[in-house]
């Protein structure tokens, strides 16, 4: 599923916490006021140029010992549902242990094949789009300023896309009430793990999310390194259950390296080329 947005439709949306930390400035200095004031200038004049794009597919999916399988239908010629495809998304698990004794991996928190009800997964990526750029790159100040907001204005559409999905689309969870305070605060049933976050250390996971939503179809590409481009782009994953969250993968032995490798079909140097946690 596709959708798109305005700046209008997400400017309220926008974490101007991570915007400060990317500069390196306090919310209430006076720089920091300044620079928000600006940026705010910005995207008014970027409003008729910048188009956010999304695409979203919520799957049938199982958890299968640190594997996610996602369940992707096919059609036949006449449209119906001909068969699934099984999708097999291997993930890592923490190699030391949490307070309660628990090593989490990210496929704790599906539903196994073997449970009475079957669960789902929403599978993301979230891109901006600019029409005239060139017009906003008048020295390094406002370059870095456009990066800085495409970036936010990204994860907005991310954050607004899943309010979508659990509130709608999904429907998982279609009477929450949430401010953009508490969206931000992540009080929201589930979790939306990016890649690149510490319990998504992979960046080549970003080839498999690519089969099942297409990248292109948002304008973005990935570079032999399995980077999104553009840069402001987002891709994971979204969980509806409540007990999950988020945790660090941290380091892991040379054991674990080599049963990962194998999963992912990958020799164990290749995979280090992606992953930083051995």
């Amino acid at each position: 599923m596709r959708k798109d947005y305005r700046i209008c439709d997400l400017e309220a949306y926008i974490n101007w916490m991570y915007f400060f930390h990317a500069w390196s400035l306090p919310s209430n200095s006076k720089e920091g006021i300044q620079l928000q004031q600006e940026a705010r200038e910005m995207l008014h004049q970027l409003q008729p140029h910048l188009t956010i794009k999304t695409v979203v597919e919520v799957l049938p999916a199982y958890s299968d010992g640190d594997d996610i399988v996602v369940l992707r239908p096919t059609l036949c010629e006449c449209g119906q549902v001909h068969s699934a495809a099984e999708i097999r998304i291997p993930m890592l698990r923490q190699q030391i242990p949490n307070n309660d004794g628990s090593c989490l991996c990210l496929s704790d928190f599906i539903r196994p094949k073997s449970a009475t009800m079957q669960d789902k997964i929403g599978i993301f990526a979230a891109s901006v789009s600019i029409g005239k750029r060139e017009a906003f790159l008048a020295d390094d100040y406002s370059q870095m300023l456009l990066q800085t907001l495409s970036d936010r204005l990204a994860e907005a559409g991310a954050e607004r896309l899943h309010e979508e999905i659990r509130k709608n689309i999904w429907g998982y969870a279609p009477n929450e009430h949430l401010s953009i305070q508490e969206l931000h605060q992540e009080k929201f049933q589930g979790i939306r793990p990016a890649i690149g976050y510490p319990c998504l250390p992979d960046i080549s996971i970003n080839r498999i999310i690519d089969e099942i939503v297409n990248f292109n179809s948002i304008g973005v590409t990935l570079t032999t390194s399995a980077m999104m481009h553009p840069h402001a782009s987002v891709s994971g994953f979204m969980i509806s259950l409540s007990q999950a969250q988020y945790f660090s993968v941290g380091k892991i032995d040379s054991q674990q390296l080599a049963d990962y490798a194998a999963r992912r079909h990958m020799s164990n140097d290749e995979i280090k080329k992606y992953i930083q946690c051995f």
